[in-house]
């Protein structure tokens, strides 16, 4: 597999910038596209892309093409990868269809029924055109440029691409299916799927899997956020497991141990996450991220989990309290009591039909 070269790079943001990419936006898109090449995880295979019924070459030939919308679209795994250990943590696939309702079926990589679900993506890593200029009304005080196009479906995040001047380098595509959240993450610039963080360095025991309605709201969280690529990476480590030490996620993302233990303290001190000085481990706060009507459910998942036990009292209550508030994040229509999925029996219809 070949990078995308760098003046492929910066032509693109040229065309999105125009003259706002002067020569100290080059320097620091070089640079962005550097250090995020230095860090690259080994790919676990390579994508072929179709959107709207175009073959493209990767992501950022797309985003050049002002006639792709990414209405519909296709990410295939081109050569097919065997299934195996470097699966872990996800659900193998060769091929994710996108649908103009922001839906997607994922197709098995072993033989079986496709399943459906809702689309929604992150930007990882990425460049945001600034000039010269636009970095020195920001140190005066003035309004720094904020991007917009970090989350929401395919078709508007490549709007808000186009429209914001964002260069992708990495994005996670989400699906979010009715009992349970997939993150895939994809490396833009090389084209290729990438294994989970954790895939041969955390036991799969050590993983609690998260309802979808939970994911939602960590997801969303990020991605408005402005915690740091290795304090994102952590606390979603977290939200999925029981509770980790600081050297056992020094380990996942096979880093130095004090970079971990900063990302860490900066997630406590935002009361993401609680400290354990006796075990040394650190635990989620699920209901830290999550809005009011979703707490209970939050609560009852960390003590199904046993990462405390105080919390399980009056779970039922907490739970009936936000089951009654709860709404369908796509039509907004209530949810019933004590509900599996984050979707309304209407919505969860159209998506599994």
């Amino acid at each position: 597999m070949t990078a995308v070269a760098l003046p492929e790079i910066d032509a693109l943001a040229a065309q999105l910038g125009g003259e706002r990419h002067d020569a100290y936006s080059r320097r620091m898109l070089a640079r962005a596209a550097e250090e995020y090449l230095s860090r690259r995880r080994p790919p676990l295979a390579e994508l072929a892309l179709t959107v709207d019924g175009k073959e493209y070459p990767n992501l950022l030939a797309a985003i050049a093409d002002p006639g792709a919308t990414f209405r519909t679209g296709e990410i295939r795994l081109d050569p097919i990868p065997s299934p195996g250990p470097a699966w872990r943590f996800l659900r193998p696939f060769h091929r994710l269809a996108f649908a103009p309702d922001g839906s997607v079926e994922i197709d098995p990589l072993e033989p079986g029924p496709t399943v459906r679900g809702i689309a929604r993506v992150i930007v990882r890593e990425h460049y945001l055109l600034r000039s010269r200029a636009d970095e020195e009304r920001a140190a005066q005080g003035g309004a720094r440029i904020e991007p917009r196009g970090l989350g929401g479906t395919i078709a508007e995040a490549l709007a808000a691409w186009r429209a914001d001047a964002i260069v992708p380098f990495a994005l996670t595509v989400l699906a979010y299916l009715p009992d349970e959240r997939v993150r895939y993450e994809l490396d833009v610039l090389h084209a290729t799927l990438l294994a989970d963080p954790r895939a041969g360095r955390l036991a799969p025991g050590q993983r609690v899997r998260r309802s979808a309605r939970v994911a939602w709201a960590l997801d969303q969280y990020l991605a408005r956020s402005d915690l740091s690529l290795l304090g994102a990476r952590c606390l979603e480590v977290l939200v999925e497991s029981p509770g980790l030490t600081s050297v056992e996620l020094a380990h996942v993302f096979g880093g130095i141990r004090e970079l971990v233990d900063s990302a860490l303290q900066g997630l406590v001190q935002s009361r993401l996450v609680t400290f354990d000085r006796r075990t040394g481990i650190y635990r989620p706060r699920l209901e830290a991220f999550l809005p009011p009507s979703d707490a209970g459910p939050a609560r009852a998942e960390v003590a199904i989990a046993g990462a405390d036990p105080s919390l399980r009292t009056s779970v039922q209550e907490l739970l009936a309290a936000a089951d009654a508030r709860a709404t369908c994040p796509l039509c907004g229509a209530p949810l019933p009591a004590g509900p599996q999925s984050i979707l309304c029996e209407n919505c969860a219809a159209q998506i599994g039909a």
